[in-house]
């Protein structure tokens, strides 16, 4: 099978989407161009967290905050299952299920002030649901945090070259953000000078890596960066949004444009052959269930919840004008199943371009290959993004690019994305926990330093508290043995939020199937996926098990309110 004929299957169908299925959406389902509707970030204006912003501006912060590392990981990890199903699930996912879950939810909070879909649910459903909804956010946001920290504390370790270019792209972000408040300055013009000073330090890094001490233990030096993390976007969160936020995003989305033109620009060159089958014998011992699994191992890259936290958190607030949400919010899910489909093709046939490697799980290995890579399940679990950055690099060499920068470059990719990710969801956190307070009448969650540590410190927790994995009977880090359950949760909290804007759409008399279909498939899917995980946990880890068995239970009381909701107005019309 060519790579080639792959992704030009695959942007085919990701252009066609945007061109006719969301203008289809704007159109019929959520109305974008009613000119009657003021933007929030214009009438309730603070210069802090509601500031109006150019649509290519805001583009840049809602795909960097959306497209963090899990786009990256999950592809990598799903093309355990052959290329098939992966590729089938990013991109019908993407057009028909997440595209739509991120503009809905965009355009609805916009449309009720910038409030969060959490609080849309107080008045769509009831005050119960909206409470229910909230404690469900803030769990999971919380396990984001943690993981994405982790996930970038790793990277730091393992590739030393990412430390200078990431830190000093903080530093170009804060100047980028004083000369875009001035109106007067080209945006464009001082990205690309910020992408181009952000590249010589990628080379500056890739020659010069930099550990915290050669006497500290890779554990020490890890912990270390998490806290570090943590201390960064507790700040970032708290500054206005022009300061860093968006200047940092606009960067990071150029940087993304040029790394995903170079990928694909690199399989035209290459031209590898995909190596994977197209789907893996499951009667293999040792493989998973293909069913529910693939689907909430790939969460973002085709649908996932946190994103309409984004757009319902921190991207109305920004929006300008209404009509801008297409390309803001359907537009950014493409982008960020763009990046997807480039991890899949990364996984299953780039990585038979490198010529030598050390691996997570095996250590040093010449001439890797899929069934290599790919051997057992844990092996696949354990490398994580290993295969973007190995396979990636190796596609970006095809181009004389030599291998050291190459490799620079995607580490860098990741945990650009993964950083913004991690402050935008601080941010969140931080929104979630005043909306809380206000729904709980607990008046100090209102003052935002008190709710930033309330939203940083259980986040810390989850990335030092060492628990038992389950699966390997190793000792690890609570956060990471938690990361099954966030995917499902992930994508359940996704089905809840269609579930929301499928009763609001309904009270408007919209056509609602394009919400209503998705949401049953997600809801099954992931409902499927939670009860196999808390069976697993009942085995193996009872605290774990608890947890799975709670948040089963505030879900089915979730759904239950939204029936209840039905019923009342199919009884009043």
């Amino acid at each position: 099978m060519s790579s080639i004929f792959l992704v030009i299957i695959g942007l085919s169908t990701f252009f066609v989407g945007y061109k006719i299925y969301s203008k289809f959406l704007a159109r019929n389902i959520f109305d974008i161009y009613d000119k009657t509707v003021e933007a929030p970030s214009i009438s309730m204006e603070d210069g802090t967290d509601f500031y109006p912003t150019k649509k290519h501006i805001l583009f840049g912060h809602h795909f960097t905050s959306i497209a963090g590392a899990a786009p990256i990981i999950g592809p990598c990890v799903a093309a355990y299952w052959g290329w098939l199903p992966a590729l089938l699930w990013i991109l019908f996912g993407t057009v028909f299920m997440g595209a739509v879950h991120d503009f809905g939810a965009l355009v609805t909070s916009v449309k009720e002030k910038g409030r969060s879909i959490a609080d849309i649910a107080s008045f769509t459903i009831s005050n119960r649901a909206r409470i229910m909804f909230l404690i469900f956010v803030l769990l999971l946001v919380w396990l984001v945090l943690a993981v994405f920290a982790m996930a970038i504390a790793d990277l730091f370790v393992s590739v030393p070259s990412s430390v200078i270019p990431i830190n000093v792209q903080i530093v170009v972000a804060l100047i980028m953000g004083i000369f875009l408040k001035r109106k007067n300055v080209s945006g464009f013009l001082l990205s690309v000078f910020s992408v181009t000073i952000l590249y010589l330090f990628i080379w500056v890094g890739s020659n010069n890596p930099i550990a915290l001490s050669n006497s500290m233990s890779t554990v020490s030096m890890k912990n270390i960066w998490i806290i570090l993390l943590f201390i960064y976007s507790s700040i970032a969160s708290l500054l206005p949004v022009w300061v860093l936020l968006q200047p940092r995003d606009y960067i990071n989305s150029h940087q993304l444009f040029i790394g995903l033109s170079l990928l694909f620009l690199g399989i035209f060159v290459a031209q590898p052959q995909v190596t994977a089958p197209a789907i893996r014998p499951l009667s293999d011992p040792g493989v998973p269930s293909l069913f529910p699994l693939l689907f909430v191992t790939i969460a973002c890259g085709a649908i996932s919840g946190f994103h309409g936290l984004v757009s319902s958190g921190t991207s109305s607030k920004q929006l300008e004008r209404l009509s801008d949400s297409r390309a803001v919010g359907y537009g950014g899910m493409i982008g960020e199943g763009s990046l997807a489909l480039v991890s899949t093709l990364a996984a299953v046939a780039g990585i038979s371009l490198v010529g030598h490697a050390n691996l997570p799980s095996v250590g040093y290995v010449a001439d890797l290959d899929w069934a290599l890579y790919y051997d057992t399940w844990e092996h696949a679990s354990q490398n994580k993004a290993a295969a973007f950055v190995l396979g990636g690099g190796a596609l970006l060499m095809s181009l004389g690019i030599p291998e050291a920068f190459a490799n620079t470059l995607m580490a860098v990719l990741v945990i650009s994305f993964a950083a913004t990710t991690l402050d935008t969801a601080t941010r969140i956190q931080r929104f979630i926990l005043n909306e809380f307070g206000k729904a709980s009448r607990i008046a100090p969650l209102s003052n935002k330093y008190i709710a930033t540590l309330i939203a940083v410190i259980p986040a810390v927790m989850l990335a030092f508290w060492n628990v038992t994995d389950p699966s390997s009977g190793a000792s690890k880090q609570a956060g990471w043995v938690l990361w099954p359950i966030f995917g499902a949760s992930n994508q359940m909290l996704a089905a809840l939020t269609l579930m929301v804007l499928t009763l609001y759409y309904w009270k408007k008399k919209k056509p609602i199937l394009p919400l209503l279909v998705p949401m049953l498939i997600i809801m099954i899917i992931t409902f499927s996926a939670l009860i196999v995980n808390a069976i697993i946990f009942y085995k193996n880890n009872t605290i774990l098990f608890i947890l799975s068995v709670l948040l089963i239970a505030l879900i089915i009381w979730m759904v239950y309110e939204g029936i209840n909701m039905i019923i009342k107005l199919k009884n009043h019309t």
